[in-house]
């Protein structure tokens, strides 16, 4: 049985760009496609609502909108060797009900599109773009509001000096969907790792043990160098030119989304691992970092 690329469609968040990224994927995969149309429209026709004819006749109209709405976002990435399928999810709280659906179907990708979180959304973790990361197991692909240029630029962040992934289990599935992606979509595969220089943290440091002086440029050295050998022989082993591998010092936060940003990144596709003892997911809460700050689409694979 085919598996399925779940589309989380939602009116203010460019449904149709969501529709087709998603279609795109599960052409690449062979995989079937699923829209789900979230419109919190009929939240205020819940069961605290006086009932009344005028509001039932209302509510039963916008239902049919949606589901005109998703029947026509359905037929425009129609294709003949593509199956979709288009539903309307009334479940409430829409991040429970997407995190509940697909546990149940368990689809091969879930595709959402995420815009700019609030800081009382960031302080509260309200928003279901993060609990989505966190509770899926499977991949989510972000979409941001914006065409993929003819040859897509896919940036993948790694990080082959990882504790938790000593054998780079998480590290080779990046590569290796961003050299599908490249290779699909007629693009360019770029690997990027940062690391954190001590450089810039040397003032601290020589404060904080003085009157002990520490070698910090020679200590930095050394660990630039440990890093650049450890990605270089990573990329050589997974056929990567050496020419489109980049190490830059720093936090991944601020990093990634500048270089994403100076490279005219289209996608960029980063890891999520789980600790053993818990089985709780490192998210490098890189990704609820950078989220918002990405200029492009992202893509989280799963390591587990």
């Amino acid at each position: 049985m085919k598996k399925t690329v779940l589309a989380i469609i939602e009116p203010d968040l460019f449904p149709e760009l969501v529709a087709k990224r998603a279609a795109r994927l599960a052409a690449l995969y062979g995989h079937n496609l699923e829209l789900l149309l979230c419109d919190p429209l009929l939240i205020p026709f819940g069961d605290s609502f006086i009932a009344s004819t005028e509001a039932q006749q209302l509510a039963d109209r916008i239902r049919q909108t949606q589901k005109e709405i998703i029947d026509d976002i359905a037929a425009a990435v129609s294709k003949d060797d593509l199956n979709v399928e288009a539903t309307v999810l009334h479940d409430r709280p829409i991040g429970d009900a997407i995190v509940s659906r697909a546990l149940d179907s368990e689809p091969a990708i879930v595709v959402k599109g995420t815009r700019f979180h609030s800081s009382a959304e960031r302080a509260t973790f309200t928003y279901t773009d993060w609990q989505l990361i966190r509770e899926l197991l499977c991949p989510v692909w972000f979409v941001k509001n914006g065409e993929w240029k003819e040859d897509p630029i896919i940036v993948a962040a790694i990080d082959p000096t990882h504790e938790h992934d000593p054998s780079a289990t998480v590290d080779r599935e990046i590569v290796a969907t961003g050299k599908t992606l490249a290779s699909r979509f007629g693009g360019s595969l770029l690997l990027l790792h940062t690391y954190q220089s001590l450089t810039e943290l040397g003032s601290r440091a020589t404060w904080t043990v003085r009157p002990i002086e520490l070698p910090i440029d020679a200590i930095d050295k050394r660990v630039r160098e440990s890093h650049r050998r450890q990605l270089d022989e990573f990329a050589t082993a997974n056929d990567i030119s050496l020419l489109d591998v980049h190490q830059l010092p720093g936090r991944t936060r601020e990093i990634l989304p500048a270089f994403a940003r100076s490279h005219h990144a289209d996608v960029v596709v980063m890891g999520a691992i789980a600790r053993s003892a818990k089985n709780r997911r490192i998210l490098g809460s890189t990704a609820e970092q950078v989220l918002d700050h990405l200029p492009c689409d992202i893509y989280l694979v799963r390591g587990d």
